[in-house]
């Protein structure tokens, strides 16, 4: 039930739906639908988009911010993010004048000086133009220790998929008779100069895919050999999530390949590979871990599980060294309290130099940074440096043969800034602070906490004016993640300023159960049939701002992206009293059949299989989809995916649009025919699809008192 203020402006017209149901558009059969690039499906994506930006892109607000959006989109004055690489600093940048990007390099000196002297060593946008493909750049591994050979991955639009092109740092160019993997899910790592260890799918009657789309099989494949002429040295399970190979370099030039059997997302079994004699051992790890690193002969690892060895229990969240050939002496080196975790989940938190380790730790979501060397007696010590609060930190290059390695840190309402970290005098120094691109002088970020209905602590960061007053009708946006052990951290958003900070709306990120924010406990928590608990966290948040007289129901949204956009569908669908927007991305949202659509056979470890009766139970009440209801008044959503998603698909998203459709019940959907699972590719998309967005969320939460 709505409460009695909430249900007297919703006699206003200005909160009547933005669009009439979509009845109006022709809806292709379920099958049709579900045709990724079906004629008919695309057919009602594009009268879909028309309707969506005929409402929006109309507002006389929407220019303007279109194109403030776009403008920071492509700032000059943005952050060159920094790869070392060959004895220089490589960037990959993009803006107005090379909107797919270009690899550019400088040297050290040139760029630490805060002023880097540019060269120009590969056009993406001329290469797209040469060949009349939209490419989007994916990586480039190369071949240490010279780093002039590199394998460049290139993919249509932003697919997961993705081609593979040998390419000479030297020449600027790709290789005539170099390395050419045909586009797939894939993964590479080089052997030698010529000799590589690709994991793909290597055709029908030999070893495809699994069940979830990725690779089970990893072959030695020389120069000048064709895919078929390939050697298998290792082949898992179809039931497998993937199998990949790995190459780590320590400080010393040791080199150690690995081929990891990912069972699912979470449990991974790891080989050594031996070139010289084509043969694989097994490693005796716990099967929970991430972020592999290499020093000094000592493979390096974060548990992500318990671990019993040697007649003690190293924690969960701990980080250890070992020796690859006796890993049951494994050395701590590092275990985080309760309330702190490493790093963000993404693998960004750990990273070897010449001298040591470096290491991201979050305490209380606030990060600190750890520097770690062995002394004489092969000991562990940390040096630690203090980190500003509110921000995120990331360590963006390293390399094991030198001192110097980069830590980005940002916030909500600071820019990226970039230190020099050298590890040799344990120091850091700033090198670049980005300009702001918005206005951010009349802004706090606060870190609060709500009490969840079991009672746990969840705490929240808020973003909003300085001189506010908590009225109870502050235009709220609530956003989280709350899943895959991945940590949700405060991250500077040009857009977001520029719509929403600027024109003073309040922002609110929550550190939900399912995340990685206070280590792996705090994921396993909401994984599987306990995903009830970060619903619970987040509807908590919301209610914990309404108490506080922030915001109200009326002036209250939320946005959420894939799994986020999961977290947003059932918040829709179980708390529609508790929104009057709500914004779901690139979702996941029929999840009776997710298993069965695109790679999401993938995620069964995190959300439980429908063959089994727990999961299958929980989700029958808690899928989105199935949970929408006639007679319900929810609030008329936003909802954009990607049509080149092939992670997880547009079909989530067009059915619970199409169920919407059969419901007579408004929504406003926007499918961006490329963009892979980002949803969008290039500035530009970015600035129309965010422009999109804020003219909704104006409209939704800020337009009516």
């Amino acid at each position: 039930m709505f409460p009695v203020f909430a249900r007297a402006v919703c006699l206003s017209l200005s909160i009547l739906p933005l669009t009439a149901y979509a009845g109006t558009i022709s809806v292709p059969s379920p099958s049709e639908l579900d045709r990724t690039d079906g004629s008919k499906a695309l057919a009602w994506v594009k009268a879909q988009n028309a309707h969506t930006e005929s409402v929006l892109a109309s507002d006389p607000r929407y220019k303007p911010l279109y194109s403030k959006i776009l403008t920071a989109e492509q700032s000059p004055a943005r952050l060159a993010a920094p790869h070392q690489q060959g004895g220089e600093i490589w960037n990959f940048w993009q803006d107005k004048a090379h909107v797919r990007g270009i690899w550019r390099s400088a040297s050290p000196a040139s760029f630490n000086s805060g002023h880097p002297q540019w060269r120009e060593r590969f056009d993406l946008d001329a290469l797209a133009r040469a060949e009349h493909a939209n490419w989007v750049m994916e990586g480039l591994d190369c071949l240490a220790p010279q780093e002039r050979l590199c394998l460049m991955s290139l993919s249509q639009a932003g697919e997961d998929a993705h081609v593979v092109r040998e390419y000479d740092t030297q020449k600027n160019t790709f290789l005539p008779d170099g390395f050419v993997l045909p586009s797939g899910k894939q993964s590479v790592t080089w052997v030698d100069a010529d000799t590589l260890l690709v994991a793909r799918d290597w055709g029908a009657g030999s070893a495809g895919l699994t069940q979830s789309g990725y690779p089970y099989s990893v072959r030695l494949l020389h120069r000048g050999q064709t895919l078929s002429q390939a050697v298998e040295i290792y082949r898992g399970k179809r039931t497998d999530m993937d199998v990949s190979p790995e190459s780590l370099r320590d400080d010393k030039g040791h080199q150690l390949f690995l081929v990891s059997r990912h069972k699912d997302f979470f449990h991974t079994e790891l080989r050594l590979f031996d070139p010289s004699t084509r043969t694989l051992s097994v490693l005796s790890l716990p099967e929970k871990y991430d972020s592999l690193s290499y020093f000094d002969g000592r493979l390096i690892l974060h548990l992500l599980q318990d671990w019993s060895v040697g007649g003690r229990t190293i924690n969960a969240d701990s980080i250890v060294a070992l020796d690859p050939q006796s890993p049951a002496q494994p050395q701590l080196v590092l275990s985080p309290t309760s309330r702190q975790t490493i790093g963000d989940g993404m693998g960004d938190a750990m990273a070897v130099t010449r001298d040591g380790l470096a290491v991201v730790l979050y305490d209380n979501v606030q990060p600190v940074l750890k520097l770690y060397r062995r002394n004489e007696a092969g000991e562990w010590t940390a040096h630690t440096i203090s980190l500003p609060r509110n921000m995120a930190a990331e360590i963006v290059s390293s390399d094991p043969t030198l001192s110097q390695a980069y830590l980005q840190m940002e916030g909500f309402i600071q820019p990226p800034q970039l230190w020099g970290l050298d590890t040799a005098s344990q120091s850091v120094r700033p090198i670049y602070r980005q300009p702001d691109l918005f206005e951010a002088s009349g802004l706090t970020v606060e870190q609060m906490s709500a009490t969840s209905v079991d009672g746990t602590a969840v705490p929240y960061f808020i973003v909003h004016p300085k001189d506010w007053q908590r009225d109870g009708v502050r235009p709220t946006l609530m956003t989280a993640y709350g899943g895959f052990g991945l940590s949700y951290l405060p991250v500077y958003h040009p857009d977001l300023g520029i719509t929403w900070f600027n024109r003073g709306g309040v922002y609110v990120m929550a550190n939900i159960r399912g995340g990685g924010e206070f280590g792996p406990v705090w994921h396993e928590a909401a994984r599987r049939e306990g995903r009830q608990k970060a619903y619970d966290d987040f509807a908590a948040v919301a209610r914990d701002l309404i108490a506080r007289h922030i915001t109200s129901p009326r002036h209250l949204g939320l946005r959420g992206r894939s799994n986020g956009g999961l977290l947003a569908g059932v918040e829709f669908t179980q708390h529609p009293d508790l929104w009057n927007a709500a914004i779901i991305g690139v979702p996941l949202l029929d999840m009776m059949n997710y298993e069965q659509m695109a790679a999401g056979a993938s995620w069964a470890a995190e959300y439980g299989s429908i063959s089994e009766p727990g999961p299958r139970a929980f989700w029958e009440k808690m899928s989105p989809l199935q949970a929408l209801k006639p007679g319900i008044s929810y609030p008329e959503p936003f909802i954009f995916t990607s049509t080149r998603d092939d992670r997880v698909g547009p079909v989530h998203a067009r059915r619970f649009a199409a169920r919407l459709e059969s419901l007579h019940l408004p929504f406003l959907y926007y499918e961006d025919v490329e963009g892979g699972h980002a949803g969008t590719v290039n500035a530009a998309e970015v600035a129309h699809e965010r422009a999109l967005e804020a003219i909704y969320l104006s409209r939704k939460l800020m337009d009516a008192p």
